[in-house]
């Protein structure tokens, strides 16, 4: 099907279907420096004009160019390596070449060349989204961050400004409660399905996407700790031993069973997640691993266990499995920890005496059932009357008690503000969530953020919404 008969459909104009064809021939264009604006196709200000930049690994931000360019948005989308370019393959893809010095003046000229409105990305603490936002903020464009999440299952996180660590929600326990009084019972939220394989494909693919690419973008650094070829056989190696330590999570899981014996409930965050390395006082998982187990041969009562869970998403790089036995043994705490490879949370939360966390979105899972939890980094949640206020050694003996109504009113202000129902890793999680999404961007207006610098914006958006 041609594009004209594509459009017609849509009712857009003859002028703007002209201007989609002329976006569609720049599309997968390569950028190495700032153009000039003359070379540049720039659309009314009074439209919204969406710059993608890196998302999830997998084709979360290419159906959502598809649905925001039937929607008659402009779309745009920054590749930075193979991987960003494979899953995207939409019009108006820009291929950056250049350096991570040179990305703040090369999106300085996009914005301004093609009169974006929004940002999206997915996690604020890549180098190159970190940067972006810097820019964004001072050219007043808002910036709206995917992450994982803050409450689970099946939820994505969209904030405006940042996420985690660097949230604006603030962590007043009695704003909360004020705010939720406001608001209408939560919407019902029914659950995703959701596939690992999936997972572990698209991260294969995206991958080896880089890594043939590497000599088209020639300054591409990877915000992940590890090279793609290793993270790639990681994922190789779990998916072959995948039945193996399922089996070893059943036994493991049937020990407790027949033990019957009070444990607190570790699960651990992946070891690339920078929201450990910039919002806790950890380096990774292995430094937080250390000094959990340190604390609780210390000081946690001798009938209590320790339960540690491997994260689902894992890559397998590191042997998480072994680093806990060696750490166990060295503490002589052997025959109080388990590893388990594999498992629900849900059920193994609900049982435990509560959670060790770092800022993970475990903790609001366990919270919901009005389980006990500490967060030893930076997390959205860590507020008084929620969390845990004291010291990780204090935990083990007298955990506490979340007040129930506090966080009823933080999960529904939560809920309002910054999630959508869906999900990364299925068809049907795909497609709820982009129509949340969509709704959520709707309703976020960049006339807000328009007036200090774009006032021509601001006036024609203005105008628009007057008409």
């Amino acid at each position: 099907m041609d594009e004209q008969s594509q459009c017609d459909p849509m009712g857009r104009t003859i002028e703007k279907q002209k201007e989609l064809r002329m976006a569609d021939m720049i599309a997968n264009e390569s950028v190495t420096q700032p153009r000039t604006a003359s070379a540049a196709v720039v659309q009314p200000l009074a439209e919204r004009n969406i710059l993608l930049l890196q998302g999830l690994m997998g084709p979360l931000f290419r159906r959502l160019g598809q649905v925001l360019r039937q929607d008659g948005y402009g779309v745009h989308k920054v590749n930075f390596n193979g991987g960003d370019r494979l899953f995207w393959r939409l019009p108006n893809g820009i291929d950056y070449r250049g350096s991570l010095e040179d990305w703040p003046a090369m999106l300085r000229q996009i914005i301004t060349d093609r009169a974006i409105t929004d940002v999206l990305l997915f996690g604020d603490c890549r180098p190159i989204h970190m940067a972006a936002i810097a820019v964004c903020r001072d050219m007043h464009v808002p910036v709206h961050v995917f992450e994982e999440g803050y409450i689970r299952p099946d939820w994505v996180t969209l904030e405006l400004g940042g996420v985690n660590g660097h949230s604006t929600l603030p962590r007043d326990p009695a704003w909360y409660r004020a705010q939720a009084a406001l608001l209408p019972p939560v919407p019902q939220h029914a659950p995703v399905p959701s596939s690992f394989r999936r997972r572990a494909t698209e991260a294969l693919i995206y991958n080896t996407a880089d890594v043939l690419s590497r000599s088209h973008y020639p300054h591409w650094e990877n915000h992940r700790p590890w090279h793609p070829l290793v993270e790639g056989m990681g994922w190789v190696r779990r998916l072959t031993r995948r039945k193996a330590a399922a089996q070893r999570a059943q036994a493991v899981q049937a020990a407790m069973v027949r033990r019957n014996a009070p444990y607190i409930l570790f699960p651990l965050q992946l070891d690339s997640d920078a929201q450990i390395r910039l919002h806790s006082s950890f380096a990774g998982i292995a430094d937080a691993l250390r000094m959990v187990i340190t604390s609780f041969a210390s000081h946690a009562p001798r009938e209590l266990r320790l339960v540690i869970k491997e994260h689902p998403l894992d890559n397998g790089v590191r042997d998480w499995r072994l680093e806990t036995k060696t750490l166990a043994a060295l503490h002589g705490v052997t025959d109080r920890i388990d590893y388990l490879e594999g498992g629900d949370i849900v059920p193994i939360s609900l049982a435990s005496r509560g959670m060790v966390t770092i800022n993970s979105t475990s903790g609001t899972l366990a919270l919901a059932q009005g389980i006990p939890v500490i967060a030893l980094g930076q997390a959205v949640y860590d507020i008084e009357d929620i969390t845990f206020q004291g010291r990780l050694n204090d935990f083990w003996a007298n955990p506490g008690k979340p007040d129930a109504a506090t966080f009823d009113a933080f999960r529904r202000v939560l809920i309002e503000r910054c999630l959508v129902p869906g999900g990364f890793f299925s068809e049907e999680a795909l497609d709820k969530l982009t129509s949340g999404i969509i709704a959520k961007i709707e309703a976020a207006s960049p006339l807000l953020h328009a007036p200090p610098a774009r006032p021509a914006l601001a006036q024609s958006t203005q105008a628009i919404l007057s008409n």
